[in-house]
């Protein structure tokens, strides 16, 4: 088996029962900072997703790039971290 696709495999279950665990934690709260953080994990685990399939040749990346970085990766890459950075702004915040 290649290690490549072993370490997705081990990358998406591990990301599965986070998720599942966000969405529990979801569903437990209303604070906007926790919702924060379960959109990211949420999104981190879609970005996997999508990065396994463009491994797989599922999807392609297509044309658009921005400083030659793929526009997709690059999305992929950023919006969970901004959905972090929130989380814990609206956190502090609170306080």
């Amino acid at each position: 088996m290649n290690p490549e696709i072993l370490l997705f495999i081990i990358k998406l279950v591990l990301g599965g029962v986070v998720g599942f665990f966000a969405i529990m934690i979801m569903s437990k709260t209303r604070e906007l900072s926790w919702m924060f953080m379960v959109i990211g994990f949420l999104l981190s685990y879609a970005a996997l997703v999508f990065e396994l399939m463009v491994q797989l040749g599922v999807f392609t990346l297509g044309h658009a790039f921005v400083f030659e970085i793929p526009l997709a990766s690059l999305i992929c890459t950023v919006v969970p971290s901004i959905f972090f950075l929130l989380a814990f702004i609206f956190k502090l915040l609170k306080k």
